[in-house]
């Protein structure tokens, strides 16, 4: 359960590694106060937030198996392993 988690919240840091990657190529100081004021960590949050939930709707929508399948579990047959299927 945890991977799932670490996903999402490395998807939500995603605009402010790229913003903090900006502020490095322009040599605008990383730390600096001034270069991360309120507007724009609500616009980067706002981002952030849009892609988490942008990402949890693709999740839904397009993982897992097909309707009307049935997943048979990897098995021993005849002392041989048998991956797991979809039938």
């Amino acid at each position: 359960m945890i991977r799932p988690v670490l996903t999402e919240l490395g998807i939500f840091l995603i605009p402010f590694a790229v913003y903090a990657a900006y502020l490095l190529a322009t040599r605008s100081g990383v730390l600096d106060q001034d270069s991360w004021p309120v507007h724009m960590i609500g616009k980067l949050t706002f981002g952030a937030l849009a892609l988490v939930i942008l990402s949890l709707v693709l999740l839904a929508n397009f993982s897992g198996a097909p309707p009307g399948t049935t997943y048979v579990p990897a098995h021993i047959e005849n002392g041989k392993l048998i991956q797991g299927t979809e039938k």
